[in-house]
């Protein structure tokens, strides 16, 4: 399990290239065959991928850094397959995601095991965890369930259909809020106007992304913006001082996970173009 430590905005405005992608941006989160975990803590987040190739792959604790048996003895999680049909399985019971197609598991539960349905063309999970304090059910949303809320113009570049999978008025979940974010063709911007919200951190997870394909994202307080270049499969970290925004060099996909002090969706606080640098 990697470890990433928190940073504050004053620090971060003296960062060139080099530290900004060590501190902020998951490279490799997928590996045939492997799990791949990174503990933030930045709201004590941890981002990960797995793709199950021959072998089913169990979701295990690493005790030395968060302590517990399992790793769900003090966590909740949410899934997300972004490629082929896989299953999941938790504590005995199996869970089929298609893509795109989410799952929320809760406190407690001690095994959780992924597996490709078609070894040939592996599942592709996305994994968002936080810590839990009392536990919930599990459930399975396909993206056809997920509330859809379309956002967005042509004119604007940033037309676009969220769906909301873990959120206050859908999956109930103890402080993890989670869906995805689909532009349309022809679109390359998302979240702008910009905001922040200091109450919730946030990480974005990019892909559905050419291999010769960018986002710049763009962090960093208001008036001391910075970015990162972001390729397919990569993910961003954003503390709840930093503006999360950005624009690819054609449309995308992305997951978006938040923690923190609520689960608001609109608790935010809109920057004006005008106040950027």
């Amino acid at each position: 399990m990697e470890i990433r430590y928190a940073t504050n905005p004053a620090e971060a405005k003296t960062y060139d290239t080099a530290r900004l992608r060590k501190e902020y941006l998951i490279e490799e989160l997928f590996v045939p065959g492997e799990l791949r975990l990174s503990y933030s803590h930045v709201d004590r987040f941890i981002t990960g991928g797995v793709i199950p190739t021959a072998q089913t792959i169990k979701l295990e604790a690493d005790r030395k850094e968060m302590g517990a048996d399992y790793f769900l003895e003090r966590r909740e999680i949410g899934i997300i397959n972004v490629g082929p049909a896989g299953r999941v399985t938790v504590d005995g019971e199996q869970y089929v995601l298609e893509t795109k197609d989410c799952l929320y598991i809760g406190l407690g539960h001690e095994e959780v095991m992924f597996d490709s349905l078609d070894t040939s063309s592996p599942a592709r999970f996305y994994l968002s965890s936080t810590p839990a304090h009392r536990a919930y059910p599990t459930v399975k949303v396909s993206i056809d369930e997920a509330e859809p809320n379309h956002l967005g113009s042509i004119s604007s570049s940033n037309e676009r259909t969220i769906y909301k999978y873990i959120h206050l008025q859908g999956v109930q979940s103890c402080q993890l809020v989670m869906g995805m974010t689909l532009l349309k063709p022809g679109n390359m911007w998302n979240t702008m106007p910009c905001h922040t919200h200091n109450r919730r951190s946030e990480v974005y997870f990019y892909f559905d992304m050419p291999q010769d394909g960018v986002v710049f994202h763009l962090m960093g307080e208001p008036d001391e913006t910075r970015h990162i270049v972001v390729r397919n499969e990569q993910a961003v970290i954003s503390p709840s001082w930093s503006i999360h925004s950005g624009v690819g060099t054609n449309n995308y996909t992305f997951i978006w996970s938040m923690a923190g002090e609520n689960q608001e969706f609109s608790d935010m606080d809109p920057v004006a173009m005008q106040e950027l640098r």
